[in-house]
């Protein structure tokens, strides 16, 4: 295969679910609606067509191909400063970008018949496709611009998709917590890419000498990388869900369940750990990076190991499932475990994408393997019970109930605080605006008894019969 035909298989990948979301959302907006059939076609075509393309160029990468970049133009150039579409195809991303493919087009094609008659049909699969398309940006991207622009538009589709039956209250706000804690994360992403500019001149890969992986140019000084380390790892904590960002994950699982199996599952929390790994080479020098990661990962498994013991739904347990097992992967990143993370990613994902799918039919299945045994089934989490001390597993249970006390912490002393300052500023706002608005204007005139008014006093009546009023307007009788 040549390189043009790699470039074109690489840049199809991205514009294949970018190209079916726009076909399906012109058509809606001239009114054109399709048949369900036509539009699930259309996506799950979309995607197949993708991973095909995915599926054949990491082959080429296991066969000792190069790693295939292609360039889509640059959107803007000021001065020495560009955004550059560029995409890179490695032994990292490519596997990725199938794994995602693949799974978006098997989850349109089971919601074709979840989805049936559902009046959000069309919406469902519009926001399918923009996240594919934004996750496959973030996996292919070739320069942290691009990575940043699909990290927003896969965040957009997840919160959309988490507050999908707007006609009830809860997903709304789920929804809207999700979008929130996205957005306050994304800040580490931009502060990044920003930085990685005033300190290197550019953010885009180069091809590493040894033919491995596309790797970042790290800064010279160790503090910038640290610095932009820092701020990708709190840009991952807020998309990975990790402590104590990570409230938001139980509750996307308002959405409809099978964005929850392909988003919460497997893709949207896998993209913050991967942000990770393909910016290894910008953040693995100073060692408080590494340290940092392994913290926020090991705390997190903890944390999510004690609360999902104690709920009491399977979509719930499953998030915090999914919580677990995504810092473990940090931690092995943190560790510089770089293989084994890659290959954890990939098999969590697959997994807990099948039992979310699974979840609904869970009792039935439940039932039927007591049946099968002839008992109910063993209890699990004895092995817990041994090795915990009776009195703290007292405190264990009040934590797991209270979800570690993060979500109050966060109301409280967060949020709430952000809340009071914005009001303050906002009353300094209103004073200001009042005193800029009387400094420059004359003083209302003041009515001294004996004196001699000119023109008409306050209260008199005048020529055309109106009475001119104490506040300075006219009352006709």
């Amino acid at each position: 295969m040549n390189a043009d035909a790699q470039r074109y298989l690489l840049l199809s990948v991205v514009a294949l679910p970018l190209g079916a979301f726009v076909f399906l959302g012109v058509l809606a907006w001239w009114g054109r609606r399709r048949t369900e059939r036509t539009v699930s076609a259309v996506v799950v075509s979309a995607f197949g067509l993708a991973a095909a393309s995915a599926l054949v160029l990491a082959c080429a990468a296991a066969g000792g191909a190069p790693v295939v970049t292609a360039s889509a133009g640059t959107w803007f150039e000021v001065g020495g400063y560009g955004f550059h579409l560029v995409f890179a195809g490695d032994g990292l991303s490519l596997p990725f970008a199938a794994l995602a493919a693949l799974l978006c087009s098997l989850i349109g094609a089971f919601s074709h018949r979840y989805l049936h008659r559902e009046p959000g049909h069309l919406r469902f699969y519009l926001l399918l496709a923009l996240f594919g398309a934004g996750a496959q940006l973030v996996v292919l991207a070739g320069a942290l611009e691009c990575a940043f622009a699909g990290w927003e538009l896969a965040g957009l589709a997840s919160a959309l998709l988490i507050a999908f039956f707007h006609e009830r209250r809860r997903p709304v706000e789920h929804g809207l917590r999700a979008f929130l804690t996205y957005r306050a994360c994304d800040v580490g992403l931009l502060a990044a890419v920003v930085w990685l500019h005033h300190t290197t001149g550019a953010s885009t890969v180069v091809v590493a000498p040894d033919g491995g992986p596309v790797v970042f140019r790290p800064p010279a000084d160790p503090r910038d990388a640290a610095l932009i380390g820092l701020a990708l790892l709190w840009a991952s904590m807020g998309k990975a869900a990790q402590v104590p960002l990570g409230g938001w994950l139980p509750r996307a699982m308002e959405g409809p369940t099978p964005s929850s199996a392909v988003f919460y599952g497997a893709l949207s929390v896998s993209l913050g750990p991967y942000l990770l790994l393909r910016t290894e080479s910008i953040w693995a020098g100073p060692s408080a990076v590494g340290a940092a990661i392994i913290a926020v990962g090991a705390l997190t498994a903890v944390h999510a190991t004690v609360v999902g013991r104690a709920q009491t739904d399977i979509k719930s347990a499953l998030a915090y499932a999914s919580m677990t097992q995504i810092g473990v992967i940090m931690v092995e990143v943190g560790l510089g475990l770089r293989h084994l993370a890659v290959v954890h990613l990939i098999a969590h994902a697959v997994l807990r994408s099948a039992q979310i799918l699974r979840s609904p039919s869970l009792i039935h299945d439940h039932h039927r393997l007591e049946q099968a045994i002839g008992r109910p089934l063993p209890r699990t989490g004895r092995h817990l019970e041994r090795l915990v001390p009776r009195t703290a597993q007292l405190w264990l249970y009040r934590y797991a109930l209270e979800r570690g006390y993060f979500d109050a912490w966060l109301t409280d002393h967060v949020v709430g605080g952000l809340v009071r300052l914005v009001r303050r500023v906002d009353a300094l706002d209103d004073r200001w605006a009042r005193w800029l608005g009387t400094a420059g204007a004359p003083a209302a005139p003041v009515p001294v008894l004996g004196t001699e008014p000119t023109g008409h006093p306050e209260g008199a009546e005048t020529a055309s019969g109106t009475v001119t009023a104490a506040g300075g307007g006219e009352w006709r009788p």
